[in-house]
């Protein structure tokens, strides 16, 4: 399979064309600044997501089976720095994928996030839950899924995916690379007690998004986590052991005690399935 992938250099980008190149795939890998590194990629092509045009005329042709869309500025503090470029990258650059795999025949899978959910709820999100973001980078996001499944006639996926843990290119981009790049700084990072998340491996996401290439009886919307729920300080402290720093490393918080940070999701776990 001819796989076109955005993104390529991030953390999610660059193990998918590690998982999918195993598999026997041909990867023409995108990215914006820093070229990825794996071994058998078809080309890497360097291209601002923004250019819609010229994104346009090499899937035209490529002629791909499949576009996977892994490209985003997926930092809510960034995507608040700069409201149009995040408009531009989570939600124009989607939208026009979407039309443009429909135009050639290819699938479409797109990547999207557990803060689609305003994190009120006691369970576990489904994917048939309704989604209520609470911030700018959530409501970009959500805009997106809705944008892929409009336009696009070719059965595409959306997959929601969690905080990620891996290794990347300029270790700066997994929640462990941040967390012990402040502590590298002096900082003792505060980490909130009342917040839940379900943090999985890129390289584990990578191999669900390349089933999810591979199966075309499969689309629609899918969630993906780790199988372990845990708060933000209790991830901050298995980071810490694992790399055998002290445990007072890190700061124990309340998010509702700091107004600044009150709106934040409570609970972003969600409720797997097999993907079958």
């Amino acid at each position: 399979m001819k796989i076109l992938l955005t993104g390529a250099s991030g953390l999610l980008g660059n193990a998918y064309a590690e998982a999918a190149i195993r598999r026997g795939h041909k990867v023409i890998a995108l990215y914006n600044t820093t070229e990825p590194i794996v071994r058998g990629i078809e080309q890497s092509i360097q291209l601002d997501a923004q250019a819609l045009d010229k994104i346009t005329a090499l899937a035209l042709e490529l002629w791909p089976d499949c576009i996977v869309n892994c490209a985003a500025i997926s930092s809510p503090t960034d995507v608040d720095a700069d409201a149009i470029l995040a408009e531009k990258i989570n939600v124009a650059l989607p939208r026009h994928l979407s039309q443009l795999s429909t135009h050639l025949g290819a699938r479409l899978l797109h990547i999207s996030t557990d803060m689609v959910f305003d994190g009120h709820s006691a369970e576990p999100y489904r994917s048939t839950d309704m989604p209520f973001p609470t911030s700018l980078y959530g409501q970009t996001k959500l805009m997106a899924e809705r944008e892929v499944l409009k336009h696009n006639a070719e059965d595409p996926v959306v997959l929601r995916i969690p905080i990620l843990m891996g290794n990347s290119i300029h270790s700066q981009r997994s929640a462990h690379e941040r967390l012990l790049a402040a502590i590298a700084r002096g900082e003792t990072p505060k980490l909130f007690c009342d917040e839940i998340r379900q943090p999985c491996s890129a390289s584990n996401v990578a191999e669900v998004l390349l089933e999810l290439t591979e199966r075309r009886d499969l689309h629609g919307i899918f969630h993906w986590a780790g199988a372990e729920t845990m708060s933000r300080f209790e991830m901050g402290q298995r980071i810490l052991k694992h790399f055998g720093l002290p445990l007072n490393s890190v700061q124990s918080a309340c998010k509702d005690d700091d107004p600044e940070f009150a709106n934040r999701p409570s609970n972003l776990t969600f409720n797997l399935h097999p993907i079958v």
